[in-house]
């Protein structure tokens, strides 16, 4: 068994020629893993950006089993980059950065979706579209407007479509309702009754989503990444206890768990209120400018779209929902079609 002191020497001694083999990013020092699990050997840690087999390898690109009589292991971590902050400018845009229309503050880009080969960003309809009041063709600006955002140099894309919120104190009901009455009331005066009619209430009219797409200006400025999280591997649907996480432009990389599923919430949204349907809920995993955030479970399958939330919950529109109100499937593909 080697300590510290003896594995640290072999490496000094050898960490030029494990670097130059092809697939590793970085050496050093720690506990070798067996199955996965962490044991209390010390060895070489070769990081590689990807597992290659054996015999798809020569003699000298192989990591060698022992360094100077020191264990060696190889683990996978992908390849290092700097971590960029979630409320700066990206091109390309991963998931999980300040994205917004022009007359908001600021959102999150939540993920890339397309249909057919055309890319979308997908997000909240209160983030791309200022819930409802935005049209067609109105600039997205990565950053947001909050965050720095300015036309015309961070403008990323357009807004393509939105599904509308309905809102608790939607007159439109109650008008068709009203129109309704006085007409038969007036059937009624002409029959000579003296009875009349009032209407009472409306239907109120429930959301599943709070959804929009914008298209990009350009295809390359988009990926399929989400930051800090890699590629989405699928979709799944959030049952209770699953484990969650999201990547979002105020809080980052968080984690949660569904806590509740089949919610019926009234959200405010500014002054108004609308009711969602068939949501599902988890715990303190994010804050303001949070929304729009893409949730994956535990295998990091997309699950939802965050969207609301309050100082000790978080509220998600199940991801399919979200796909069949857009027409639009999810793309975890490269940095183009």
């Amino acid at each position: 068994m080697h300590d510290i002191h003896s594995a640290s020497a072999a490496l000094s001694e050898a960490r030029e020629r494990l670097l130059e083999r092809p697939n590793v990013v970085a050496t050093g020092v720690g506990f070798k893993e067996t199955g996965g699990v962490r044991t209390t050997e010390i060895g070489i840690v070769c990081s590689v950006e990807r597992k290659i087999p054996a015999d798809e390898l020569t003699a000298t690109e192989l990591v060698p089993r022992t360094v100077a009589g020191v264990p060696t292991d190889v683990v996978a971590t992908g390849p290092f980059r700097v971590l960029s902050a979630h409320n700066e400018r990206h091109r390309p845009a991963p998931g999980g950065v300040s994205i917004g229309h022009r007359d908001i503050t600021a959102g999150t880009l939540g993920c890339t979706v397309r249909r057919g080969p055309t890319l979308f960003i997908l997000s909240n309809n209160h983030v791309l579209a200022d819930t409802n009041r935005g049209q067609p063709g109105d600039p997205i600006l990565q950053p947001g407007p909050h965050d720095g955002g300015r036309l015309p140099d961070d403008a990323i894309a357009v807004l393509e479509t939105f599904v509308p919120i309905h809102m608790l104190d939607d007159d439109s009901s109650c008008a068709t309702a009203q129109r309704v009455t006085a007409a038969l009331n007036s059937v009624a005066r002409m029959m000579g009754s003296g009875s009349r009619l009032r209407a009472v209430s409306a239907r109120i009219v429930e959301n599943l989503v709070d959804a929009a797409l914008a298209l990009p200006l350009d295809d390359s400025w988009l990926t399929a990444e989400i930051l800090g999280v890699g590629r989405i591997q699928g979709r799944a649907h959030a049952e209770l206890g699953v484990p969650l996480r999201k990547s979002g432009r105020t809080t980052g990389v968080t984690s949660g768990e569904v806590i509740q599923v089949e919610v019926t919430a009234d959200v405010r949204l500014g002054d108004r209120t609308a009711r969602f349907t068939d949501q599902f809920m988890a715990g303190a995993m994010s804050q303001g400018g949070d929304s729009g955030s893409l949730v994956l479970d535990g295998e990091d399958r997309a699950v939802g779209l965050l969207f609301a939330g309050s100082d000790t919950t978080t509220i998600c529109n199940r991801i399919d929902h979200v796909l069949s109100a857009l027409e639009v499937e999810l793309w975890i593909g490269g940095t183009t079609p």
